[in-house]
């Protein structure tokens, strides 16, 4: 997963290919209207429990999705996704090597808080 605010960390392009050739990943990402749990994002991109899991992985390997940490009212927590990108453009550079570029949406600083919340949750 992303270290937080390392929005410019680019993802390995196979990474992110993978990830968008998958159809359930991309059912995902259509989903992702809003922060959704995993039991959320089943339900709602009709991708198998069982499956949902494994294709958040590849979705958060590519950084293209975020988990985030969200405190229940019983004091539990659970982790959300987001969508993590606006754009990815996939490039050519000087030397004929491919790359890919992605475009995040801005973060606001409780945002990038938040962000830096699930990533000491995950240390814990």
């Amino acid at each position: 997963m992303r270290a937080p605010f390392d929005s410019d960390d680019t993802p390995d392009l196979q990474d992110v290919l993978d990830a968008l050739d998958d159809a359930g990943c991309r059912d995902i990402i259509e989903a992702l209207d809003e922060p959704r749990t995993a039991k959320e994002i089943s339900d709602r991109s009709g991708v198998p429990m069982s499956t949902t899991y494994r294709k958040l992985d590849l979705l958060t390997d590519a950084a293209l999705l975020e988990g985030r940490a969200v405190l229940q009212d019983d004091g539990h927590h659970t982790t959300e996704y987001v969508v993590a990108f606006e754009d990815v453009v996939i490039t050519l550079d000087d030397d004929r090597t491919l790359g890919v570029g992605i475009h995040r949406p801005p973060t606001s600083t409780d945002e990038r808080l938040e962000t830096l919340w699930t990533e000491v949750s995950k240390e814990t």
